[in-house]
């Protein structure tokens, strides 16, 4: 089975684009309002099995498209900061879709291919060794990150020019006086979190990366 391709088409409309900057020149002065990164709940496919490189890359490709697993409550703190945020996104996969609803109620949710996780392609690895989709998960990213092993899926550069546009358009929004909530994946928000911070934005609440997590950052 392959990933799910990349599309960098945003549902976030021209319109809305154009109001964001005027609204940004317009708030000139304001003081810029905090950038929280969450990552999604936890997903229903199960990690507690034994596969093989190529294995691997089918568990992945189910993993991407799909949801939550039930029966999960999101943590009050979460919702607070829903509550406050002036403007909400969502990557567009499933399992960030899900969490995004259940925290943000019947708050508008921006759903933007923008914020979707980097790729894991795994390794050239025989199949005789086998591992659980975590461990694949560490190698596969070691392999993308260090060699840019990518399969024919996005490349480390490419991931890091989308890490870029996305903090550059989140910050544009909270330069408005907005507060932002980003429902999105673990390692890209890592990527986008190095990008605020080269920016200027300090790592003020740090839950790290696992799931439900926030990681607040303002500008000091």
């Amino acid at each position: 089975m392959s990933s799910p391709a990349l599309s960098l088409d945003s549902t976030e409309d021209s319109a809305a684009r154009s109001a964001g900057g005027s609204a940004s020149r317009a708030g000139v002065g304001v003081r810029a309002g905090a950038i929280t990164l969450t990552r999604h709940g936890e997903p229903a496919l199960s990690r507690k099995c034994l596969l093989s490189a190529r294995q691997y890359g089918d568990w992945w490709a189910k993993y991407e498209v799909g949801g939550l697993l039930a029966g999960q409550t999101p943590p009050p703190e979460l919702i607070v900061t829903a509550q406050g945020a002036g403007v909400i996104y969502a990557s567009t996969r499933r399992r960030a879709q899900e969490t995004a609803a259940a925290v943000a109620a019947e708050r508008e949710v921006v759903s933007d291919v923008l914020f979707i996780e980097a790729p894991l392609p795994p390794p050239p690895i025989p199949d005789w060794i086998k591992l659980s989709p975590k461990w694949w998960g560490v190698v596969s990213r070691f392999w993308w990150h260090a060699f840019d092993h990518h399969g024919g899926q996005e490349t480390r550069a490419e991931a890091e020019v989308r890490a870029e546009q996305a903090a550059r358009k989140l910050i544009a929004r909270a330069e408005t006086g907005q507060d932002v909530l980003v429902f999105a994946h673990g390692y890209f928000n890592h990527m986008v979190g190095a990008r605020l911070r080269a920016d200027g934005w300090k790592l003020v609440h740090n839950q790290g990366f696992k799931y439900w997590s926030q990681r607040r950052y303002e500008k000091r």
